[in-house]
């Protein structure tokens, strides 16, 4: 683990460790880092792997660019959605990316430097500390964008991390949350210049080597079976997942992203 080419797993997610601390760069900066399949499998296969690294005692996720922590998932693989698995096989398996990020039993950070939309609020809701700048615009504007759904948990997990109101607002509104409004609601744990963003995040992670290491994952764990208790089965989603994804609204949308063709909701 002391070279950074041994886990640079591919060029869209860079990896480092520094004084104990591991970074993982989502880097698409041309597309605001919006998140490929392999993006999502390269986080995964790091959560797996620096689960197990004892030399790791804290992870910071961060968005390469200065733009965007993340602008959701790259709209044009959308493109070849065609029957309902093909909906709730791309739920689940942001359900299980997002998942293994809840649980891994090590302090994780966001570093928020722009946009975290879409599926980059997943990753972050998921994270135990959030920092941002002031540049920060926070939600998941799928009623403007995109026409489809979010998967049961991952609205669950903005209810426990926003309240229902501003859940509701962030969904149905498709409104983003500033950077003060987002720290004023608990979301962000604190805001940061961008000039000093990284080293005030790098020392809250480094500080994590003098925490008691037992007390640390018995506090996490313990929060995560309590939070565990809200969940609902995967499943309980899959009605409105295929509704949303195999309508003629959500192909337009899909469309109008590649094609640049215009469209009207007609709620189909």
């Amino acid at each position: 683990m002391n070279s950074t080419n041994e886990r640079q797993l591919v060029d869209s997610v860079t990896f480092a460790v520094r004084s104990g601390v591991a970074w993982i760069g989502f880097n698409r900066p041309q597309s605001r880092n919006a998140m490929t399949w392999e993006m999502y499998d390269a986080l995964e296969k790091h959560c797996d792997q620096l689960a197990e690294d004892d030399t790791v005692y804290a992870v910071v996720l961060h968005g390469v660019g200065g733009e965007a922590f993340v602008a959701g998932t790259d709209i044009s693989q959308f493109s070849g959605f065609s029957k309902p698995e093909d909906a709730i096989g791309y739920e689940r398996r942001i359900d299980r990316v997002v998942g293994k990020l809840e649980t891994f039993p090590k302090p994780t950070l966001a570093l928020i430097e722009g946009a975290c939309v879409g599926g980059g609020a997943a990753i972050a809701l998921v994270c135990d500390f959030r920092y941002a700048t002031p540049a920060l615009k926070f939600g998941v504007p799928i009623a403007k964008t995109l026409g489809n759904t979010l998967s049961i948990n991952n609205v669950t997990r903005m209810i426990d991390m926003l309240g229902v109101a501003r859940t509701k607002e962030a969904l149905m509104m498709a409104r983003l949350f500033g950077a003060d409004e987002a720290h004023a609601a608990g979301l962000i744990n604190q805001l940061f210049d961008a000039d000093a963003i990284y080293a005030e995040v790098a020392a809250l992670a480094e500080a994590f080597a003098k925490r008691a290491p037992l007390t640390l994952q018995a506090s996490k764990a313990l929060i995560g079976r309590a939070i565990e208790q809200r969940r609902l089965p995967a499943e309980a989603s899959d009605d409105w997942v295929t509704t949303c994804y195999m309508s003629r609204d959500f192909a337009a949308a899909v469309d109008k992203f590649v094609n640049k063709t215009p469209f009207e909701w007609s709620g189909h």
